[in-house]
């Protein structure tokens, strides 16, 4: 367990490290692209050999504190002016002895990007597989990483008086629900972890922040609030005898039931208009495909719930084995891999699986009346921007106001494409018109459409000058066709163009 964090100690490695130039940016300068890319594989040997023999503090603390390498004593308090070696120790972080900095910890500068802006954080966790040189501890806390990084990317960016984030880790969900939530709570079944999140707050100065033990709701019994964010230990893991089970990824349960526990508590502990976002794991078990058992968490919530959930890539039984079996930090070729692939194939075999998904959740509860938003897709194609938070709230506000319009009420709506779409007209050699055209979207979630011409001639007339049924009964002129029925097959699609971000409603 960490000991508990100075504020003044912190605020001097902050400074430190500000003094240092300590940023992600300048470090991928020192070492080079390629070496910063094989860090998230694993090596940091290429980013050693990059720094070459350079002793300045940038250099000095990127081998200490993100390759996890020794460092001189005397070097370390040259880059740490303020801190020095010793608050480094005194913070957990290293022990020092016989001239030596010995890392305990990584802190590594993550930066970040949203619609209200960007910048930085150091995010400190503990040591990964390179460092330790081997399997990684059970109560390992991990840090930044691709989930954490989509999670926090995905998080609304409107403003909320209460938050919590649940399975907290190092705590960069709790961080980032700061920059638009008043104050957060947040909740680990790891002493350690929340040893972390409070040091990482510290460190970057956000205040704010309360941490408190338990499981899951445990913790907040009683309570609700307005945004809760959760990467919870979804990962799925045999419930057996010489299977790790790493604190950081699993949740103790079998097979998705931590998932399933979430979905079906959250509601109780979500205000009115409250929104929870999450990541997860479902498995399709003997042919019911896993977005529709969790259409059936959802259905099971005390508390009725608006629900859209997005599948982004699903696995086999044996390809998810082996990417957990690796990611702690056992490898194809050693001993015990096999007999942990063995354990998860079993495990899967046993209750009838045949894919795992993984995806987003959003989870709201009305403010008032019965929920209106039932959503449940899989879109397993690459992102066509990181920042998906904006698009979420977009989305959201996009339903809520057409929610209670009626076609009467549509009709007379305007609406302007969204700056990022296009279009594009595919033809057969001499055809005058088109075989397929297709809309796509240059950000949310890169949708592309293939459109019939009404579509696509309404979409494009939508400047925000005319209502929407004075260019369908234009485009029913013009291409002769009957107004009611092309009102009849439009509207219903120009609601779902408003909901996924072709069509903005103007102002």
């Amino acid at each position: 367990m960490l000991p508990e964090p100075d504020t003044r100690l912190c605020r001097d490695l902050a400074g430190d490290l500000r003094d240092a130039g300590f940023t992600a940016e300048a470090l991928r300068d020192a070492w080079g692209g390629a070496a910063d890319d094989a860090i998230a594989r694993g090596l940091r040997s290429p980013a050693s050999r990059g720094l070459g023999d350079r002793d300045d503090a940038l250099a000095v603390l990127g081998r200490l504190l993100v390759l996890g390498m020794p460092q001189p004593a005397a070097s370390v308090d040259r880059a740490l002016v303020r801190a020095g070696a010793d608050g480094l120790a005194r913070l957990g972080l290293a022990t020092v002895a016989e001239g030596e900095v010995r890392p305990l910890a990584v802190v590594r500068p993550q930066s970040y990007a949203d619609a209200s802006g960007s910048g930085q954080w150091w995010v400190a966790s503990d040591l990964d597989e390179a460092a330790l040189g081997g399997p990684l501890p059970e109560d390992h806390v991990l840090g930044v990483g691709g989930a954490s990084l989509t999670l926090a990317g995905l998080q609304l960016p409107t403003p909320a008086p209460r938050g919590l984030d649940i399975g907290a880790g190092c705590g960069i969900q709790a961080l980032r629900a700061r920059a638009h939530t008043a104050n957060v709570v947040a909740t680990d079944i790891s002493a350690r972890a929340l040893g972390f999140t409070r040091l990482n707050a510290l460190l970057n100065g956000i205040d704010g922040i309360e941490v408190r033990l338990g499981s899951l709701f445990e913790p907040v019994a009683g309570e609700q609030f307005d945004r809760i964010v959760s990467n919870p230990p979804f990962v799925i893991t045999p419930r057996v005898a010489d299977v790790p089970a790493y604190e950081y990824r699993d949740g103790g349960m079998v097979g998705d039931d931590v998932v399933a526990a979430f979905v079906s508590g959250v509601g109780a502990h979500l205000a009115p208009g409250g929104v929870a976002q999450l990541l997860g794991n479902w498995e399709t078990r003997d042919g019911m495909p896993g977005l529709e058992r969790v259409r059936g968490w959802v259905a099971s919530s005390s508390v009725p719930l608006d629900a859209w959930v997005v599948e982004r890539e699903s696995l086999d039984p044996l390809s998810y084995a082996e990417l957990w079996v690796r990611d702690g930090g056992t490898l194809a070729g050693t001993p015990g891999f096999a007999r942990l692939v063995d354990a998860w194939l079993d495990d899967f075999a046993a209750r009838g699986v045949t894919e795992v998904g993984f995806g987003y959740l959003l989870l709201r509860r009305p403010a008032e009346g019965a929920p209106t938003l039932s959503r449940y897709e899989s879109l397993h194609t690459a992102l066509a921007g990181d920042g998906l938070g904006a698009h979420l709230a977009a989305a959201l506000d996009a339903h809520d106001r057409l929610a209670g319009v009626d076609d009467a009420g549509l009709a007379a709506s305007v609406f302007v494409v969204a700056p990022d779409v296009t279009e594009a007209r595919h033809h057969l050699p001499g055809a005058e018109d088109p075989t397929v055209i297709e809309l796509r979207q240059g950000g949310g979630f890169g949708r592309a459409l293939g459109v019939d011409p009404g579509l696509a001639a309404l979409v494009g007339a939508c400047d925000g000058d005319l209502p929407i049924g004075v260019l369908v009964d234009a485009i029913a002129d013009l291409l002769e066709v009957d107004a009611a029925a092309l009102r009849a097959d439009l509207l219903p699609r120009v609601r779902e163009l408003a909901f996924t971000g072709f069509l903005r409603l103007a102002e």
